[in-house]
């Protein structure tokens, strides 16, 4: 961010919009998520030794690595571990309205084996979610995780928690397939029925398009290609077109590939719609329709060239706010995006577009 555009912090009854983050990451040890399983499940973590599979060959270049340097805790446990401080850092320190949790551990985006004992680690995580965050604060909402590999069991997990007051979305972490698949269609077809958003988040078993470069500026920079091929994913085998009433939103991917994938979409839909006939509409207008991005992280840019963003875009609506804390790219709602944007833009990118995604959350006035 240039210093022209770097924002002076504006708090308090000065600042003319309510913040909702779409992306914050808690994190629970394992042995934290024992006391949540079956004893037929437990022995997996306590006897068997298991931890999650991680495929991704670097490390992360940061001061603290993974995490902003000042969100780890002293005695060595990362960020997002304890709730007082992400109160500290994040809730208070910028006045947030409401914050979406979005994890760390989801079995979507590890190896497909174990299915059954994976699923059981996704319900023994939401419900250490509801008991240690959700009830604890009024200001931090839920996702439901759900292990991907197993939708029959996805689907149950979905019902079980679909009428929970701060269970606000299902999620999934992209690993390496992809979910337009029909395999994949139950999991759909349960959030719409139960009037819930999906959320896609990258992962550590993310690919780029040639696996995994040498190193991993390579490999972050190239993030979105997981977003774009979902998003195609999802319109060209139908998924949107099925459930039209479906919502789903891109979670720290960026946005600013959107108009050139709704662009190039609509350019092969013309071309080759004989191929897929079930799809009706253009993609760019599904993608107005029906898919969300969460804005971090957000790139550098200026003010004129984010407004000729969303006039490709043709709409003011498609952009959530969201920081990734407690990561070390960071978005401080008062750095992420170009100084001199309209209150009224403000509003909807901070607040009033994820409170149209996110039906749970209660009406913010003023």
């Amino acid at each position: 961010m240039t210093e022209a555009a770097i924002r002076t912090p504006v708090v308090g009854p000065e600042r003319k919009f309510h913040i909702i983050d779409t992306d914050v990451h808690e994190r629970a040890e394992l042995a934290a998520l024992v006391p949540y399983l079956e004893p037929m499940w437990q022995k997996y973590i306590t006897d068997f030794g298991w931890v999650p599979e991680r495929n991704l060959p670097y490390a992360q270049f940061a001061a603290g690595g993974l995490d902003r340097a000042d969100a780890k805790l002293p005695d060595g446990r990362p960020g997002g571990s304890d709730l007082g401080l992400v109160r500290k850092q994040l809730l208070d320190e910028y006045d947030i309205d409401y914050a979406v949790l979005t994890g760390w551990l989801d079995a979507s985006a590890l190896h497909p084996g174990w299915p059954e004992f994976k699923t059981a680690l996704m319900t023994a995580y939401n419900d250490w979610q509801i008991e240690e965050w959700l009830d604890r604060d009024q200001r931090l909402l839920g996702s439901i995780h759900v292990n991907a590999h197993d939708p029959a069991g996805a689907v149950r997990e979905i019902e079980r928690l679909a009428d929970h007051p701060k269970m606000v979305q299902a999620i999934m972490y992209i690993a390496d397939k992809a979910y337009g698949d029909p395999f994949f269609l139950p999991i759909f077809e349960a959030a719409a029925r139960n009037n819930l958003p999906v959320g896609f988040h990258h992962s550590e078993n993310s690919p780029t398009a040639f696996g995994y470069h040498r190193y991993f500026v390579e490999w972050h920079t190239l993030v979105p290609q997981v977003f774009m091929s979902t998003i195609i994913s999802l319109i060209f085998n139908g998924v949107l077109d099925k459930f039209p009433e479906l919502k789903i939103i891109m979670i720290e991917g960026g946005f600013t590939w959107a108009p050139h994938l709704m662009s190039r979409a609509d350019q092969q839909f013309k071309q080759l719609h004989s191929e897929v006939p079930w799809v009706k509409r253009m993609p760019s207008q599904i993608i107005r329709d029906q898919v969300r991005f969460a804005t971090q992280p957000t790139e550098e840019m200026s003010l004129e060239r984010f407004m000729s963003l969303l006039e490709w875009l043709e709409s003011d609506e498609l952009f959530c706010f969201s920081t990734d804390y407690p990561h070390w790219d960071f978005d401080s709602p008062y750095e992420a995006l170009p100084l001199g944007l309209p209150v009224e833009l403000k509003r909807k990118i901070f607040c009033e577009n994820a409170q149209a995604l996110y039906k749970k959350i209660p009406a913010l006035v003023g």
